[in-house]
């Protein structure tokens, strides 16, 4: 069984930055991809990023450019960097894990607003 824990979500105002840390623990490997989605209010959840078993990286396309996702096999670690935050990336934060096509486990959510 895997558990993830998010931590660093918070109030930002627009234009700034915000990193993001997910934490493993349980039966997972460095074959496991890993990746970060959101929902925002009255909205349904949407993918943000995520790296695969093999290192490589995708993004949405409006996180291309200002949202860097990255990965610390050693530690079961997964970080989304986000840059130029705008009021529309306000939502909560969710990490996950798959293993092939299935999603094996979810975190608890981390809040994220952007406001002035």
């Amino acid at each position: 069984q895997v558990q993830l824990v998010e931590s660093g979500g918070g109030l930002v105002q627009p234009g700034g930055s915000l990193g993001l840390s997910c934490v493993a623990t349980g039966t997972i490997s460095s074959r496991n991809s890993m990746g970060w989605h959101r929902q925002a209010p009255g909205k349904e959840r949407e993918l943000v990023a995520f790296t695969t078993s093999g290192g490589a990286t995708r993004y949405a396309d409006y996180a291309k450019g200002r949202f860097t996702i990255s990965r610390d096999s050693a530690n079961n670690t997964v970080y989304l960097q986000m840059n130029s935050l705008q009021s529309e990336d306000t939502a909560v934060y969710y990490c996950f894990a798959t293993q092939g096509d299935n999603y094996i486990a979810w975190g608890q959510g981390t809040q994220v607003t952007v406001s002035s």
